[in-house]
């Protein structure tokens, strides 16, 4: 089983999947910091200067000026805004991975070759011979 286990780390496939890994959490990372930095800004800015990171609906009836606020209060609250930014960032991602699948799927897509048939089968002796024969080599019926 360890031999098993081994063969099966050092195989491409696992390496590649730990690649991929790591190049999708820096790729999330990018895109978090684009929807935080970059699309949401300017989209709150559109809807009444709105910063979505910091909306939120404390739960224990107080009123806090910021998330800084109720974070350092240590206060329980719905952070709506930061799910907000978050589902955008899935989008987006999610999107591009879409993108991306699709891509790689059409350049590893074979075509296929469909062969026409060159030999049929004889239905007197069941023996194959050329498409265009009007008579069997082998028992010479006529073919139709």
């Amino acid at each position: 089983m360890w031999k098993d286990f081994k063969e099966f780390l050092i195989k491409g496939n696992m390496v590649d999947m730990a690649v991929g890994f790591i190049f999708g959490a820096a790729f999330a990372t990018v895109v978090k910091s684009m929807v935080n930095n970059i699309i949401m800004p300017p989209l709150g800015l559109l809807l009444g200067k709105v910063d979505f990171s910091q909306l939120f609906i404390p739960l224990d009836g107080k009123h806090y000026p910021n998330l800084e606020a109720l974070d350092k209060a240590g206060a329980p609250a719905i952070k709506y805004g930061l799910f907000i930014n978050d589902f955008v960032s899935f989008v987006i991602l999610g999107f591009v991975v879409f993108i991306f699948v699709r891509y790689y799927n059409r350049l590893t897509k074979k075509e296929e070759v469909v062969e026409e048939a060159t030999t049929k089968k004889c239905p007197e002796c069941a023996m194959e011979i050329p498409i265009e024969a009007k008579k069997c080599p082998y028992c010479e019926s006529m073919q139709p």
